[in-house]
């Protein structure tokens, strides 16, 4: 047991008062000859003593406790600069010396977080990106300067409900903000028109559901993409046309050649041949004329085992699972062309044509369609462009295929996806809402 800790201290206390009654009773006894009286004034003596003692003793530890009770006061306000000033060397000093140092851990915390807080303020204060952030109650709780600019012309939307400040917003800015959905917006602003890229994200923010809005310029990135875009378009038709009009020039002149021999024999191969590459010019711009002239999808009640069986038709697959004995509601026509595309690239694929596989799976919301293959798989780079028109990792490739299949998922509300197999291969998933029929 320490000398210094409450303990000890308590303990000497305690045997001074004890010896100090034990030598007052003995005297009195030895005086006045009295054993009773001696034991009264021990009593006496010892018990005076302690009270004070005790009264002492207790007296820095109400102290403390109150200090310790404001300092955590202030902890909960959100100060954190309190601190208490201590000499003892006992457990009360230990107890104050880690009071102290909870706070000065607290400061660095705050201040690393103050200083967070300012720079992630800043980054996106000065984003190009609109940021607007509603709480339960539709009201914005925070808006950077773009969003004011965008919105509010220029002065802090703070406070203001989310529907208000969108009632001034043009009709397609409105329309496309009280959606439930990311969307990419055309808007007319004096005699231009701005293309926007919406996100919209909810979370949960200290307890609370809250929504985030990202709204995000994209007419320069999208008149960049559309160049791009018109060049690959007019690359892959000029080497179209300049495969097919070279040889049909080319048997043209022999067939006048022929004819001036008067080689009428060999006269209907050289028309053949201007007869098939007449038609492949065909098929590639019917090819084309499909893509930009896409119907809207006209979905309607699909059972899937005759949807299945009319597919087997005109391409090969083994089907992995049960059929589904649910509904789906869908154009079949156009998902049909969807899964035939699908279906001829992975047997293109170079893998075993017999391992290509189709599956459907039901999820509450979504039907996912995934057809599999053991080729090759596609590298990062494909894989990122594989779904842009015009990309094509083939030959003789127009690049329209997978583009024509997003347009279609796409039409349908649904999305379509890519990506590598373990093992090799790659599996592509449709996926469509799943309405009720």
């Amino acid at each position: 047991m320490r000398v210094a800790s409450l303990e000890g201290k308590l303990a000497l206390l305690l045997l001074a008062v004890t010896v100090v009654a034990a030598l007052a009773a003995a005297l009195v006894t030895a005086w006045t000859g009295s054993a009773l009286l001696g034991a009264v004034v021990a009593i006496g003596a010892w018990l005076l003593p302690v009270a004070w003692a005790a009264h002492a003793a207790m007296q820095p530890i109400r102290r403390l406790l109150r200090a310790l009770s404001g300092s955590v006061a202030s902890y909960r306000d959100g100060d954190f600069s309190v601190s208490l000033r201590t000499r003892r060397h006992d457990e009360l000093g230990q107890l104050i010396a880690a009071h102290n140092e909870l706070g000065h851990a607290l400061r660095e915390q705050r201040q690393n977080l103050v200083q967070r807080e300012l720079l992630l303020d800043t980054v996106v204060q000065h984003s190009p990106t609109a940021l607007v952030l509603t709480d339960a109650t539709d009201r914005i709780v925070y808006a950077n300067l773009a969003a004011r600019h965008l919105f509010n012309d220029g002065k802090s939307p703070t406070g203001l409900r989310f529907e208000d400040l969108l009632a001034a917003c043009p009709d397609a800015m409105r329309q496309a903000l009280t959606a439930s959905e990311d969307s990419l917006f055309g808007v007319e602003m004096g005699e231009d028109e701005e293309y926007f890229h919406l996100s919209r994200r909810g979370f949960r923010l200290q307890g609370r559901p809250h929504q985030l809005y990202l709204v995000q310029r994209m007419t320069r990135e999208l008149s960049r993409q559309e160049v791009a875009v018109w060049k690959r378009v007019i690359r892959v038709i000029s080497h179209e046309l300049n495969n097919s009009l070279a040889p049909i020039s080319s048997l043209a002149h022999s067939g006048a050649e022929l004819a001036r021999r008067n080689e009428l024999a060999r006269l209907p191969r050289v028309f053949e041949g201007i007869g098939e590459r007449v038609r492949h010019l065909h098929a590639f711009t019917a090819g084309y004329a499909s893509f930009a002239k896409l119907p809207q999808p006209n979905p309607a009640p699909v059972e899937w085992a005759a949807f299945l069986d009319s597919l087997k038709l005109h391409c090969a697959f083994q089907l992995v699972g049960a059929v589904p004995v649910e509904r789906a509601a869908f154009d079949a026509a156009q998902i049909e062309q969807v899964l035939i595309n699908l279906v001829k690239n992975a047997v293109e694929a170079g893998g075993d044509p017999a391992a290509v596989t189709l599956e459907i799976k039901h999820a509450p919301q979504r039907w996912r369609i995934e057809v599999c293959d053991r080729g090759p798989g596609m590298s990062d780079t494909v894989l990122a462009q594989a779904l842009l028109p015009f990309y094509s990792t083939k030959r003789s490739g127009t690049g329209l295929g997978l583009a024509l299949a997003r347009e279609i998922v796409e039409a349908h509300g649904g999305r379509i996806g890519l990506a590598n197999r373990e093992g090799g291969g790659l599996r592509v998933t449709v996926s469509l809402p799943a309405a009720r029929v």
